[in-house]
């Protein structure tokens, strides 16, 4: 059984970076997928503070559903010049629900992202803390560790449905772990970088994608010869 360090290498020599978080700005850049905005061996993103609120609000719209289709909420929002927190503030309700519909529970999220567009102007240009973050409205620990790891470049271990579902299967976690436990193992037992972090949770969900969407090809995963 691999462990979990010789597992990252696998997987990494595997499938390569990937270039997490995507970001409207790299339309060319086309991953096997096909979806664009992924930007692989360039960890200096983002760059920007419309770059950086871009991730948190893709953070809070992939909840609950695939990335495809917070996509095209995104390209919605900035049709609209809405990827700024004092325009996505402003913007009219009804508005804001329609932009976001391809992203799934637009009326909770259309709130979420209102709350959270407050919440990114009152931090300034500060970085806030996990507690900070947690204590927002529809910010919970997935989102908040997705936040500070892609948009802030704090190493914070992101755990997924996936992470869960992969690492049991291999006999690395037990089932009845929650998230705060699964987070505290690959912290204890990697390196504290954000590029190993950033890659290892854009990794398991490339792997994950294949292997264990579902549960009939959990015994197929190579990972466990």
């Amino acid at each position: 059984m691999c462990q979990i360090n010789q597992i990252y290498n696998k997987l990494l020599d595997h499938y390569g970076a990937q270039g997490w978080w995507p970001l409207l700005d790299y339309q060319k850049n086309i991953n096997d997928d096909g979806l664009w905005g992924y930007h692989p061996d360039d960890y200096s993103l983002p760059k920007t503070k419309i770059q950086r609120f871009e991730v948190c609000i893709g953070a809070i719209l992939t909840q609950n559903t695939a990335w495809k289709n917070v996509q095209k909420a995104l390209i919605n929002l900035k049709k609209l010049n809405a990827i700024k927190p004092d325009t996505l503030k402003k913007i009219d309700i009804e508005k804001l629900k329609k932009a976001i519909t391809p992203a799934g529970y637009y009326n909770q999220k259309s709130k979420k992202l209102k709350i959270f567009a407050d919440f990114f102007i009152s931090v300034k240009n500060k970085i806030p803390t996990r507690n900070d973050l947690l204590s927002v409205w529809g910010i919970g620990p997935e989102t908040a560790d997705s936040i500070l790891l892609y948009a802030y470049k704090k190493p914070e271990f992101v755990v997924d449905a996936y992470t869960k579902r992969m690492f049991t299967n291999l006999g690395l976690i037990d089932d009845n772990y929650n998230y705060e436990k699964i987070k505290s193992f690959f912290e204890e037992n990697l390196k504290n970088d954000i590029i190993v972090y950033q890659e290892y949770h854009a990794l398991i969900v490339k792997h994950a994608g294949i292997y264990y969407r579902k549960k009939t090809n959990t015994c197929k995963d190579p990972l466990l010869s």
